[in-house]
């Protein structure tokens, strides 16, 4: 089985919540924070959910924290990527159950 990899840049995930109908206005505001490199409008318990990469964990959370900071945003939940696999590598992948 294929160790998987630690990421040499830090990622991560964020969910977003924010005020009734403010996402599109959300992902204008993302847009201003180089560090997010996607932002997606949802569907479901959270509005937006960003892919956030920068050059070092202590960055990382910096540009975090400015997605915090926003206006109009309610809460987040972070999910800092810590491995990662390619998609060649989960083709691999045997799953056991139990």
């Amino acid at each position: 089985m294929t160790e998987s990899k630690e990421p040499s840049e830090a990622f991560a995930f964020v969910l977003i919540n924010v005020e009734i109908g403010l996402g599109k206005k959300m992902l204008d505001a993302l847009k201003t924070i180089p560090e997010v490199k996607e932002a997606h409008q949802l569907y479901g318990v959270y509005d937006i959910i960003a892919r956030v990469k920068s050059d070092t964990m202590l960055n990382l959370k910096d540009a975090i924290k400015r997605i915090r900071q926003l206006e109009k945003v309610r809460s987040t939940l972070t999910m800092i990527v810590t491995h990662t696999r390619s998609k060649g590598e989960l083709e691999n992948i045997e799953f056991r159950e139990g």
